[in-house]
């Protein structure tokens, strides 16, 4: 499965690119998200090669949602897709930008593609093996090279949102006594975190499900956890919220081994 996932998120950098490249169509959601023409590219891509490969397993698609269009997924395996996560790096020609493709099982993510199409880099995990690829000329996968987290010593680096970065964050970054903090954009936090180049990414603004399960799926695999602030690990599929919306995520930290 994985190396169908990987393919797919590769065809969609390449899609992301030409856009990238040509110059993006900007329009707003009604949450007053950016959403461009490359996103809504990319997403065919992907919902098709899925579709095409594993008819059986429903797809949470960003983009879908958006419109109205949600599977049912009671008590379902099914994937979850951000086509292009990190829009705003996008737009403003920052190269923080990824394609997201996770599975989820009974709520965790069991598998993840995470890749960096301006960089040529692709993050890609199952159960207990996380590993990182350059991609070249856009389409081929190199080989791979198995990553982990590192155990924390005692200089604490942190990672924070370049676009979504927090009051709230700061003041857990202050409470914990951490002061060496890198901002970078998109799930390439999760990533670096699994990569051993970071130790803790608190996330205390908002985030949806499709912008954190395959990077959470890379880190888990590579040893890390995430976990709400109320010390449990952050689940999948969330549905009919009492305090927000579907697939909203609570507050949540991430971190690598102890």
């Amino acid at each position: 499965m994985l190396d169908i996932l990987e393919e797919a998120a590769v065809a969609a950098g390449k899609a992301i690119l030409d856009v990238y490249h040509a110059g993006p169509d900007v329009s707003y959601k009604a949450d007053c998200s950016p959403v461009t023409d490359a996103d809504e590219n990319a997403e065919k891509i992907i919902l098709d090669r899925l579709a095409a490969a594993f008819p059986d397993i429903p797809v949470v698609a960003e983009e879908a949602v958006a419109a109205g269009q949600i599977p049912d997924i009671s008590g379902q395996t099914f994937f979850l897709v951000d086509p292009l996560d990190g829009t705003k790096e996008f737009v403003g020609r920052n190269h923080d930008f990824t394609v997201n493709i996770a599975l989820i099982e009974k709520g965790e993510p069991v598998a993840g593609v995470v890749y960096a199409p301006a960089l040529g880099i692709l993050y890609a995990a199952t159960r207990n093996k996380a590993k990182k690829a350059v991609v070249s000329g856009q389409t081929t996968i190199g080989p791979e090279t198995i990553i982990g987290c590192r155990f924390r010593g005692d200089r604490i680096v942190a990672l924070a949102s370049r676009s979504h970065n927090s009051q709230e964050t700061i003041a857990y970054l202050a409470a914990h006594g951490i002061t060496d903090y890198e901002s970078v954009g998109s799930s390439l936090k999760f990533c670096l975190l699994a990569e051993g180049l970071a130790d803790i990414y608190p996330r205390l603004s908002r985030t949806m499900e499709w912008d954190t399960a395959a990077g959470d799926a890379v880190l888990r695999a590579a040893g890390g956890e995430t976990l709400t602030m109320d010390g449990n690990p952050l689940s999948y599929g969330k549905r009919n919220q009492s305090f927000d919306v579907d697939f909203a995520n609570p507050f949540f930290v991430s971190r690598g081994k102890n």
